[in-house]
C-alpha cells in the first residue's frame, strides 16, 4: 500500500536507528508533540529502538486530553436540555468531567449522537430544523478548517438551530508554553505533520531561534518518525538551531492556503485554558464576532462557567513531558480506559491510553 508499507519496512527503521545511534554523543531529549506520533512510537516500539542517551518526551498534542474540564461539564450541561441534538466525536463521549461524561448524559436520555465531520452535523441540522443541534469542536489546527467551512455554510444557509461549542487549541503557543517551564526538560521537538500541512511551519522558526531548539516537522509512521529523530540529533549534536522540513510529501512552507484563509474568516485567536496545564495566552481559537450567533456557550448562557479540576490526575504532567505515563501512581489501577481519572487515559491519541494499551501496567514493588 502505497505510504503505508514503506515506511514500516524493519530494516530500513533498524538502519535509521543504527544512524541516530552513530551520531549520538550525549544525552538528549526529544518532544514529539502529536498524540498519533506517541501512539505510533509505543505501539512499534520506537522509543526502544533508539541509543539509550535519547528519550522521547510525550507532549501536549492529544486535542481530546487537552479539552479543559469546564467545557467538558458545558457539554454534560447542554446535552440534555428539552429540543437539543448534541453532537460530538466519539472518543470525547467518556471524557470525564466534575458532573460525569456525555455517554452518562446519553444513557439518562440526551439525545447525543457521534458524527464523523461538522458536516454531519450540519447535516443533522437541516434534517431538525424544530431542534437545536450543538457541535461539539475540538481540536487542533487540523480539525478548524472543517469547522470554520460548517460556520459559514450554515451562515450562507440562514441556519438558526447550529452550533458550535468551541474547544479550538494552537500547537506553537503550547511549545512556547513548555519551554518557558522552569520544568522544561525539552531540548528538541518533532513538529506534527498534519498541523504543518493546514498551516506550514513559517511561524516554528521565530520560537526556535528565542529558545534554541531545533525543530523538525514530522510525519506518523515509523521511518518519519525515526527520521524526524534523526535530523533531530544530528542538529543538537552540531549545534545548529532550524526548522527542517523531511515530511514535504504533504506540508509546503506556507501550508494550505484555503484553509488557513477559512480558518481566519470564521475564528480569532484568543486565550485557552488546557486541561491540566491551566490558561495559556493567544493559544485558542473562538468565534469572531460576525459569527456569533452560532457559539453555543452563548446562546445556552454558559459563557464564563469555570471550575477546579481533579487534583489526582497527573495528565497535566503528561502532556508537559514531565511525568511518563506510566510513573503516575494511578496509572493502571486507579485509572484505566474503563473507569479514567483523565482524558489522556480515555483518547485514542493519549499518550495513558498508549502506555496501557501497548505496555500494559507496570508491577510495582509492594509498599512497606
Amino acid at each position: 500500500m502505497k505510504f503505508i508499507d514503506e515506511y514500516r519496512d524493519a530494516r530500513a527503521a533498524r538502519k535509521l536507528a543504527a544512524a541516530i545511534a552513530r551520531v549520538t554523543t550525549r544525552p538528549w531529549n526529544i518532544m514529539e508533540v502529536c498524540g498519533g506520533q506517541t501512539h505510533a512510537i509505543v505501539k512499534f516500539g520506537i522509543d526502544e529502538l533508539l541509543p539509550p542517551q535519547i528519550t522521547l518526551v510525550h507532549g501536549p498534542g492529544c486535542p481530546v486530553c487537552v479539552t479543559p474540564v469546564e467545557l467538558i461539564d458545558k457539554a454534560v450541561e447542554i446535552a440534555p436540555l428539552p429540543g437539543v441534538i448534541f453532537c460530538s466525536f466519539g472518543d470525547m463521549l467518556r471524557v470525564p468531567g466534575t458532573n460525569g461524561d456525555l455517554l452518562s448524559a446519553k444513557a439518562r436520555g440526551a439525545d447525543v449522537r457521534v458524527v464523523y465531520s461538522p458536516l454531519d452535523a450540519l447535516a443533522v441540522a437541516r434534517a431538525n430544523p424544530e431542534r437545536q443541534v450543538v457541535f461539539f469542536a475540538v481540536g487542533f489546527e487540523t480539525t478548524a478548517p472543517a469547522n470554520a467551512l460548517a460556520v459559514a455554510q450554515a451562515q450562507r444557509e440562514g441556519m438558526r438551530n447550529f452550533t458550535l461549542l468551541v474547544s479550538h487549541v494552537l500547537v506553537p503557543p503550547a511549545m512556547e508554553a513548555i519551554l518557558a517551564s522552569p520544568s522544561n526538560r525539552v531540548q528538541g521537538f518533532l513538529a506534527a505533520g498534519h498541523v504543518c500541512t493546514v498551516m506550514g511551519y513559517e511561524e516554528y522558526a521565530p520560537i526556535a531561534a528565542r529558545y534554541r531548539v531545533p525543530i523538525v516537522v514530522t510525519g506518523f509512521e515509523p521511518l518519519d518518525i525515526l527520521e524526524g529523530v534523526y535530523l533531530c540529533v544530528r542538529q543538537l549534536e552540531e549545534g545548529r538551531v532550524e526548522v527542517e522540513n523531511p515530511y514535504a510529501r504533504s506540508v509546503r512552507r506556507e501550508g494550505n492556503r484555503e484553509a488557513r484563509r477559512l480558518i481566519a474568516e470564521v475564528f480569532q485567536v484568543v486565550p485557552r485554558r488546557w486541561r491540566g496545564i491551566g490558561e495559556i495566552p493567544q493559544s485558542g481559537l473562538g468565534l469572531r464576532p460576525a459569527y456569533a450567533e452560532f457559539d453555543a456557550e452563548r446562546r445556552f448562557g454558559l459563557a464564563g462557567h469555570g471550575v477546579e479540576e481533579p487534583s489526582e490526575c497527573r495528565s497535566g504532567l503528561v502532556l508537559q513531558g514531565v511525568l511518563k505515563p506510566h510513573e503516575c501512581p494511578a496509572f493502571g489501577t486507579r485509572c484505566t480506559p474503563e473507569h479514567p481519572l483523565g482524558a489522556t487515559m480515555v483518547s485514542s491519541e493519549g499518550a495513558c491510553a498508549a502506555y496501557y494499551r501497548y505496555r500494559g501496567v507496570p508491577v510495582r514493588a509492594a509498599s512497606s
